[in-house]
């Protein structure tokens, strides 16, 4: 009987591992549940055309400006010692490789600026540029050869991408140790899970959790509250704060009364890409904020006749807030500093 039963769960077995796709549409075919993928609709954020004013209080908070430009500049003195001590213990420094498609200009600033990082700390870039009208093919072609490089042990390939490639098909063609953006299923998968350490983390989730610490602001047991859910920024950094054991919840556009919400947030990671989306009334009074958002506002007193805004009304959460980032100047230097450490990390795990 035993034999049997081993025979029959073999069999099943065998069969199961040569379902197809298309027999896995067909169980699914059972279920009233759409697939996942059909229910990721455009986040359309509205923002008030007439805000709400920012609510008054008896007593003024004092808010601390978190100053990311200093931080990132102490782990980057800290960065350059170690590439040091790598050049010097092996002969080798770390490398990274940067893909950029298109001419869109804020891409090209942020990778201009991750490319001058590199130069700063002594790590090795190499930047390759394509056309807007590029093919996956030639992307991926780019990104084997990068994989198969030796000196290179970190590959970016700057987002986002023009609409007729296919994401994600391109950055899961990244090896896994060489994800120093952390955007791969594998590394995203292990962050949500507990008990698992992925490889690379995200980096602006990385740099936001390290700027709280280093803030000494206190992560478990806070009420937290995530502002988007971007793949790049939203996702990780709700994975990220369970991780340090925050209470989490995510506001998106979707999301009704999502400023009764965050008003109950101890920490609010504000990560939507809509200009000045938060109000004041919107922040509970000693709430610490992290702005992510960084986005270009017609302003003609301003040199280039434009000015950067975060995704928080920064003069309406003075006075609310107890500690608030920065647009520009908070998250920004942390994002790519992070990227350093991962590809310092990247390097390590090879030479030392």
């Amino acid at each position: 009987m035993l034999m049997i039963a081993r025979k029959a769960l073999a069999s099943a077995h065998s069969k199961a591992i040569r379902l197809t796709t298309r027999d896995v549409h067909c169980f699914s075919s059972i279920l009233v549940s759409p697939p996942l993928v059909s229910l990721d609709l455009p986040e359309n954020w509205i923002p008030y055309s007439d805000p709400p004013p920012p609510v008054s209080f008896e007593t003024e908070q004092k808010t601390v400006v978190i100053d990311g430009n200093v931080i990132a500049e102490e782990i980057r003195t800290k960065i350059i010692s170690e590439v040091g001590k790598m050049k010097k213990a092996v002969g080798k420094v770390p490398g990274l490789a940067v893909v950029l498609v298109g001419q869109q200009r804020d891409s090209q600033t942020y990778v201009r600026n991750k490319i001058k990082a590199c130069e700063e700390t002594g790590i090795k870039s190499v930047l390759t540029e394509l056309p807007e009208d590029c093919t996956e093919g030639q992307i991926i072609s780019i990104l084997k050869k990068f994989n198969e490089d030796t000196s290179i042990h970190g590959i970016l390939v700057q987002l986002p991408l023009p609409q007729h490639l296919d994401e994600s098909k391109i950055l899961n063609m990244v090896r896994l140790e060489k994800d120093v953006d952390g955007f791969h299923p594998l590394n995203v998968g292990n962050l949500a899970m507990r008990g698992r350490e992925p490889l690379f983390v995200s980096c602006t989730p990385k740099g936001c959790v390290e700027l709280l610490i280093r803030a000494g602001v206190k992560i478990a047991g806070k009420n937290a509250v995530v502002i988007g859910r971007s793949n790049i920024v939203g996702l990780p950094m709700s994975l990220l704060l369970q991780r340090h054991d925050a209470t989490v919840s995510t506001v998106h556009a979707f999301t009704k009364d999502p400023e009764h919400i965050t008003r109950k947030a101890d920490i609010v990671i504000a990560a939507a890409g809509i200009p000045s989306l938060v109000r004041g009334s919107w922040l509970k009074p000693g709430a610490v904020v992290i702005d992510v958002g960084t986005s270009p506002v017609e302003d003609s007193s301003c040199e280039f006749g434009y000015r950067l805004v975060g995704d928080v009304c920064y003069e309406e959460a003075l006075g609310v807030a107890s500690a608030i980032t920065p647009v520009p100047g908070g998250v920004g230097p942390m994002t790519i500093t992070m990227l350093l450490c991962n590809t310092l990390d990247a390097a390590k795990r090879i030479y030392l």
